[in-house]
């Protein structure tokens, strides 16, 4: 059942769960992915695909990428083995990474905590080890990262459960019917959980970082930008949920409800808007009385205003961009060529050039 793309290290406290419409293209999915290893979020999470259909079209892509990255860190770590033997009684800083916006430091685990975490619930632990030192201290370190692992929809939802009220059912009601299945799987395996749209979002940092003094029962939405100046609320973004495991299990269930009423009162019921009704159940408080519900006041960041930040910092002459600032990016209605865009901030040194065969 499933496809395992890649084995991780140990076992994660948190798992991001990405579906893949019908429309995502192999570019698309590769730069979603390549972009979300980048954002160090990877160090300490797995990654679920959930397809519409058979993903073997997306099965080389994925590999690629997932290959393409381990390159990347293994590079990193061996410049940096050498730099800190060079500088190792010196003051210089040997964490520089050649001036790059990527910091590989984010995937080291010290032997302690790798002995003390468990084995992966995707496949069998790999083990990676890295020497840092030389022959009067030595530090034994190893990288850390998830797995990678796949599913169709009709694997997850055999029945197909919304079946039997339309036609035809658009994954984005189906993949809500998905989610109780896994997340009660998986609910004592993770923490925390993500789930976002793989064509209208870039993962660039870690958003889940704002749960870690939160319930459990927490769930965190974002809203979307609007033009609309007398609206009393901005639209929440269903593409982009992150919170607790039992959160985010129970406004699935409650999302899988609100679409089976919402069809079944409906007239047309192939109008049905999965956002519409995201929205009306967030604004209903007595339906989602265990869940803690947590509006962010900032809308997501659209992918034209970050384009525009980053050109605006090149002519300032700096070598590179950071988007700390955002850790997540919503294409919108733009339809510039996302490659292009972080072509700049995907290939700023040489090793990345080794990793990536399109830098």
């Amino acid at each position: 059942m499933g496809s395992l793309y890649r084995r991780g290290t140990r076992a994660m406290n948190d798992l991001i769960v990405a579906h893949v419409i019908e429309s995502v293209t192999e570019i698309e999915l590769k730069m979603f992915l390549r972009l979300l290893h980048r954002s160090g979020i990877t160090s300490k999470s797995d990654i679920l695909f959930v397809f519409s259909s058979k993903s073997s079209s997306f099965n080389h892509a994925i590999i690629e990428e997932n290959k393409s990255f381990l390159k990347l860190i293994n590079g990193y770590y061996k410049y940096n083995k050498e730099e800190k033997k060079k500088n190792y009684n010196s003051s210089s800083d040997p964490t520089r990474f050649m001036n790059s916006s990527f910091d590989p430091t984010q995937f080291v685990i010290s032997s302690k905590k790798e002995k003390e975490s468990g084995e992966p619930i995707w496949g069998k632990k790999i083990r990676v080890y890295e020497d840092f030192g030389n022959s009067t201290e030595l530090t034994l370190t190893r990288l850390s990262y998830g797995s990678v692992v796949g599913f169709d929809m009709g694997e997850l939802d055999p029945e197909n459960s919304l079946s039997g009220f339309l036609d035809h059912v658009p994954m984005s009601l189906r993949r809500w019917a998905c989610y109780p299945m896994v997340l009660g799987r998986v609910r004592r395996n993770y923490k925390h959980v993500l789930l976002v749209d793989v064509k209208e979002h870039l993962v660039l940092g870690d958003s889940l970082s704002q749960l870690k003094n939160r319930s459990p029962e927490s769930v965190i939405l974002t809203t979307l930008p609007t033009r609309k100046k007398n609206l009393d609320k901005k639209p929440v973004n269903s593409g982009f949920v992150f919170g607790g495991v039992r959160g985010v299990r129970r406004l699935a269930n409650a999302m899988l409800t609100e679409i089976v009423r919402a069809i079944t009162q409906h007239k047309k019921r192939n109008l049905v808007s999965e956002s519409t009704l995201f929205n009306q159940l967030v604004s209903n408080e007595f339906v989602l009385k265990n869940v803690n519900l947590i509006v962010s006041g900032e809308s997501t960041h659209e992918l034209s205003s970050l384009t525009g930040l980053m050109n605006s910092n090149s002519k300032l002459g700096s070598s590179s961009f950071s988007i700390s600032k955002f850790p997540i990016v919503r294409r919108g209605n733009s339809n510039l060529d996302i490659s292009y865009v972080f072509r700049k901030y995907l290939c700023s040194t040489p090793l990345d050039s080794i990793a990536y065969s399109d830098c």
